[in-house]
C-alpha cells in the first residue's frame, strides 16, 4: 500500500558530498517520523537521522554536523544531505518513514530498498 523510493547513492572520494532523497507513495493519509538508517557490512543497522513532522531532528553521535536532514511534507519525501564524507560512512542508507494510511487508526513503520553510498578513493 506504500512504497519508498529512494535515489542519490553512488561513489564519492573522501571528503566530499552527496544527496539522498527518499519518496514515498501509496495510500497516505498522513506521515509522522521519517529517517534514515546505515548499515555497512558485518554491522548493525544504526540511526542516521530522523526528522518529525514538526522539524524537530535527531543525528547519530558520528553525524558530527556533517549530514542535515530535511523532509517536503507536501511531497512526503525526505532528504539527506552528506558532506564531508569519510570511508567509514562506507554502507546501504535506509530511508524510514512512520505512515498512517487512509482506512487505519494506527501507522505503521515502512522501509526503502536502500542505496548504497560508497566512500573511497
Amino acid at each position: 500500500q506504500v512504497q519508498l523510493v529512494e535515489s542519490g547513492g553512488g561513489l564519492v572520494q573522501p571528503g566530499g558530498s552527496l544527496g539522498l532523497s527518499c519518496a514515498a507513495s501509496g495510500s497516505i493519509f498522513s506521515v509522522s517520523n521519517m529517517g534514515w538508517y546505515r548499515q555497512a557490512p558485518g554491522k548493525e543497522r544504526e540511526l542516521v537521522a530522523t526528522i518529525t513532522n514538526g522539524g524537530s531532528t535527531i543525528y547519530g553521535d558520528f553525524v558530527k554536523g556533517r549530514f542535515t536532514i530535511s523532509r517536503d511534507n507536501a511531497k512526503n519525501t525526505v532528504y539527506l544531505r552528506l558532506n564531508g564524507l569519510k570511508p567509514e560512512d562506507t554502507a546501504v542508507y535506509y530511508c524510514n518513514m512512520r505512515v498512517r494510511t487512509w482506512g487505519l487508526s494506527t501507522s505503521n513503520d515502512y522501509w526503502g530498498q536502500g542505496t548504497q553510498v560508497t566512500v573511497s578513493s
